[in-house]
C-alpha cells in the first residue's frame, strides 16, 4: 500500500518517469531470463549431442543439437503453459 501512497503524491512527471524505470527493469529481466534459458539449453544440448568437438559439426551432431533446443523449447512451453493453467483455474 506503500507504493499507492508514494506514487499518489508524486508529481504526474516522476510518475511517468517511474513507470517507465519500471519498464525499462521489466524488459532487462526479460533479457536476462531469454540468455539464462539459451546459457541452460546450450549447456544440456551440448553435452548430450556432442562427442567430440572439431572445427566443424558433423550432419549427425548438428541434428541432434537442432532436436534438443526444439525439444527444450517445446518442453518448456508446455510447462509454462500448464502453469499458466493452474493459476488461472486457481484464480477463477
Amino acid at each position: 500500500m506503500s507504493d499507492f501512497n508514494s506514487s499518489y503524491n508524486m508529481p504526474a512527471s516522476e510518475t511517468a518517469e517511474t513507470a517507465e524505470l519500471q519498464r525499462m527493469i521489466a524488459i532487462e529481466q526479460q533479457k536476462a531470463q531469454f540468455q539464462a534459458q539459451v546459457h541452460n539449453f546450450t549447456d544440456v544440448c551440448w553435452d548430450k549431442c556432442v562427442e567430440k568437438p572439431g572445427s566443424k559439426l558433423d550432419a549427425r551432431t548438428e541434428t541432434c543439437l537442432v532436436n534438443c533446443v526444439e525439444r527444450f523449447i517445446d518442453t518448456t512451453l508446455i510447462i509454462t503453459n500448464r502453469f499458466t493453467q493452474m493459476v488461472q483455474k486457481g484464480v477463477h
